[in-house]
């Protein structure tokens, strides 16, 4: 039988008095895709970062391919053929897909780079493994997302890769994207090759991977076939909670409308679309790509002008010039990217939370660091955020704990009219409880939420109505409990019929 492409066993791994990882044991077999699952804070990136050499281990033993690796650094497990997909795509923009996929391993003919030979070399690559005709001297900066990924992985392979490492690699792409991209994984754990799949997505976890190894807490508390597992039994191995308990109930009452839309169009984006939103309620809004839904948000939040139409807000007319405007008005946007958009991750916790309120915490263009600081702390207790302390870099913190800190810039505004453009995206199962707890919380105390989310079992079980656009059109609204997940998707595909049986 041949030696596992990765064995990790009895990994231990503490942070001074705080214990990461305790005794804990990995297994990837070569031509098997594994997945590894876990809340956030259970041991994933720490388990994935002693493998790559960043943290070393406090105790246990790290052997690849059936060598034991005393001192592990990422040159070492480099040079064995482990290599790492990164969330972040670490790619320099203005080079050339050839030259990202040869950085540091060009072919030369004496001290000058054949380039020629370094093109074609990359053709053949993206042509074997991907059936992918992408242009040598395309830059990275012209590729979408799903492309940039691929050149990533085609990097690796050049380099006669034996495992790949990939850490949410679906993140940001869309569902066409995600499944070309699960094709070419399949395709290279065909070719023998070992993958391990972070992510917080049960259903793509369940759809590709071979096994999964399950971390709560720091520790191993399972590794089990997905295909013979729920995904409900999976989230209940993840939280030691029954998953059905994952949408807590709400009981909020209806108030007044708060928004209300009357015919708003802009061309190429939407045309004559109106609803309403009243204080208390979730109202969902439902589209597929090229739908106009994100459109409709960011003219909701003054990022772009409706050329007709009206908007509403506590029954005022208004035409937000910006985004400035809306937030004096009590309007808040909860960006789908919160680390480039929602958030400054290099500020401390303190200032991220402050941003957007800085006349609260000022007197004749100076800032109360103590007014602040108490407003902060309380807003920390109020949300249960998980940091270190008020200082802490929110670039530091959980995914969750970092849309927990997007929602505490906006309630130190005393906002009430919120707009969620896939609030939960890229964050644990723990931490979507507790944001869909958070969002109880504000419809509870009178505020009004507008969802956008492509998680259709979310829409379901959170809204009170919800909408569905199709190719710039409100073709449907369902109250709660009239539709399912699937008659969604259907529905915003245009299947009327379908959405209705």
């Amino acid at each position: 039988m041949d030696a596992p492409a990765i064995e990790m066993r009895s990994i231990s791994k503490a942070f001074g008095p705080v214990v990461a990882l305790d005794d804990v044991d990995l297994t990837v077999k070569s031509g098997e895709i594994h997945g590894i699952i876990g809340q956030n804070g259970a041991g994933k990136s720490t388990i994935i970062k002693i493998l790559a050499g960043i943290y070393s281990k406090t105790s246990g033993e790290v052997r690849i391919a059936d060598r034991a690796i005393d001192v592990v650094t990422p040159a070492v497990v480099e040079r064995l053929g482990v290599h790492f997909i990164h969330q972040d795509r670490l790619l320099v923009p203005t080079a050339t897909v050839a030259e990202a996929i040869f950085t540091g391993n060009e072919p030369r003919v004496g001290p000058f780079v054949n380039y020629l030979a370094m093109n074609r070399r990359a053709k053949e690559l993206l042509r074997a493994y991907f059936d992918l005709e992408l242009p040598p001297r395309a830059l990275i900066n012209t590729l979408s997302t799903a492309q940039q990924k691929v050149v990533q992985i085609t990097r690796a392979l050049a380099q006669d890769a034996k495992v790949l490492v990939l850490d949410e690699p679906t993140a940001a792409l869309v569902n066409r994207e995600v499944e070309s991209l699960f094709q070419v994984l399949r395709r290279l754990r065909d070719e023998g090759i070992a993958i391990i799949l972070i992510s917080h997505y049960m259903q793509e976890i369940a759809d590709v991977c071979d096994r999964v190894t399950v971390l709560r807490n720091g520790r191993n508390v399972g590794v089990v076939d997905p295909k013979e597992s729920s995904i409900d039994q999976l989230v209940a191995l993840m939280t030691d909670r029954d998953a059905g308990d994952m949408y807590p109930p709400r009981d909020a009452a209806l108030g007044d409308a708060l928004l209300e839309v009357e015919g708003i169009s802009l061309a190429g984006s939407y045309a004559d679309v109106s609803f309403s939103l009243r204080a208390g309620e979730i109202l969902g809004l439902v589209g597929l790509l090229g739908s106009g839904d994100k459109q409709i948000v960011e003219t909701l939040f003054g990022l772009r002008r409706a050329e007709s139409g009206r908007i509403r807000y506590f029954g005022e007319v208004q035409r937000f010039g910006s985004p400035v405007a809306a937030v004096r008005n009590g309007v808040a946007l909860l960006p789908e990217d919160r680390r480039a958009q929602g958030v400054a991750i290099d500020l401390p916790l303190s200032e991220n939370c402050a941003l957007a309120s800085l006349d609260r915490f000022s007197y004749r263009g100076f800032v109360s660091r103590q007014a602040e600081a108490l407003a902060v702390d309380s807003l920390i207790e109020e949300l249960s955020i998980v940091t270190p302390g008020r200082d802490a870099p929110v670039r530091n913190l959980s995914g969750g704990n970092q849309q927990k800190v997007v929602v505490a810039k906006w309630l130190s505004c005393r906002s009430k009219v919120f707009l969620l453009d896939e609030p939960t995206v890229a964050v644990d199962v723990g931490a979507k409880v507790e944001i869909y707890a958070l969002m109880n919380r504000l419809v509870g105390e009178g505020a009004a939420l507008l969802l956008l989310s492509s998680d259709l079992d979310e829409v379901v079980a959170m809204c009170d109505r919800v909408l569905v656009m199709h190719r710039g059109k409100l073709l449907q609204t369902f109250a709660k409990g009239e539709v399912t997940a699937d008659q969604l998707l259907a529905a915003a595909s245009g299947a009327r019929d379908e959405a209705r049986a």
